[in-house]
């Protein structure tokens, strides 16, 4: 799905992450936004497998802060919104997985 032909509505009007994740789509038209949240999401995987390898519970820690700061960053500097987390939490975070797949199905670019 293209990023900048989504239409942007407000996020707490949505009953269903199928009708939220175009518009989760439309909040992320700048491709250094979706880098950055590709960088967050790959920092966040890598604590994760850090936590299982090692046993170490910082490492969630880590892997949540490193995924939000970077997601944030990419939306304070060059998206110019506020993150969909604010409104919708559990539908943005889950969005930011299905993202971060699609992004390497090639079905959003990066």
């Amino acid at each position: 799905m293209n990023p900048s032909k989504v239409p942007v509505n407000d996020a707490s009007q949505f009953r269903t992450f199928a009708e939220f994740y175009p518009f989760y789509l439309g909040e992320h038209r700048d491709r250094n936004c979706r880098r950055m949240h590709f960088l967050g999401s790959s920092l966040g995987l890598l604590c994760l497998g850090l936590l299982i390898w090692t046993g170490q519970p910082l490492y969630l820690l880590y892997g949540l802060l490193a995924g939000y700061a970077c997601a944030w960053v990419g939306h304070f500097v060059f998206e110019k919104n506020k993150p969909a987390s604010f409104k919708r939490p559990l539908y943005s975070f889950v969005g930011d997985w299905v993202m971060y797949r699609d992004m390497w199905l090639g079905k959003v670019s990066l």
